[in-house]
């Protein structure tokens, strides 16, 4: 992975969001792992962009809950329990499932083939090996899918969640095979999509959180090890 991948490109949209964006994939991707601190200056040579620029991006990812900022340590990547990430799946599978159905029920010709277009470069994407490049592909799937389901709730809540969604997205992705069959599965959700089919099409979306969130949740089980046994004391308090 090289810095590079990450570095802002100054065009139409808010150089700001462009920034946050930019560190927000970094992590999803793995350039900075959970507990590691986010320098400023490395951060600014990896945007080529300045600190003040920087700072309102790291304030912004603070708010999102991607990191947090210690005293003494200044700002780090925000690590995910595996039952905070059973959380997050549970939301995305009752609101994805909803957004599935109603985009199926009331989406227009015009939303339609703009979710065709998103899911065929979902599929060029993922012939691709760089995390950034799904990633980017993935939120753009999604994106297309909320915008027709009708439904500006679910699109503010969800995108309350992105930050942390994205970096689950790329651990389920981590696990062998999980990248061909999420790309199976989305395939299944997209003919009951355009079918209209919005039942076949809550259960495929369902479906299709679930699997991502068991292969997550095994990385993050294993990735925090085996939990430490109880102290003699927490026993006899139980007991």
């Amino acid at each position: 992975m090289d810095d590079r991948d990450f570095r802002v490109v100054r065009i139409a949209a808010p150089l700001r969001h462009s920034v946050t964006e930019s560190i927000r994939n970094a992590i999803a991707a793995g350039r900075f792992k959970a507990g590691e601190r986010l320098p400023e200056r490395e951060l600014c040579e990896m945007t080529g962009v300045s600190r003040t620029l920087v700072r309102e991006a790291l304030r912004q990812l603070e708010s999102e809950g991607l990191i947090k900022v210690l005293p003494h340590r200044g700002p780090i990547v925000a690590g995910l329990t595996p039952k905070e990430a059973e959380g997050i799946y549970q939301v995305r599978r009752e609101l994805e499932g909803l957004a599935s159905q109603l985009f199926a029920e009331v989406a227009r010709d015009a939303e339609r083939a703009a979710l065709r277009e998103s899911f065929r470069q979902l599929r060029n994407a993922f012939q691709n090996e760089d995390p950034v490049v799904r990633l980017d592909a993935k939120n753009r799937f999604y994106a297309s899918l909320v915008g027709g389901c009708g439904n500006e709730a679910i699109g503010q809540t969800l995108r309350m969640l992105n930050s942390r969604v994205m970096v689950l997205r790329a651990t389920s992705l981590q696990a062998p095979g999980r990248a061909r069959q999420s790309l199976k599965e989305l395939n299944g959700l997209m003919d009951a999509l355009m079918a209209g089919n919005g039942k076949a099409a809550r259960k495929a979306a369902m479906e299709h959180v679930d699997r991502a969130a068991q292969a997550a949740l095994n990385i993050l089980e294993a990735q925090a090890g085996p939990a430490a046994p109880e102290a003699p004391e927490q026993r006899r308090r139980k007991s």
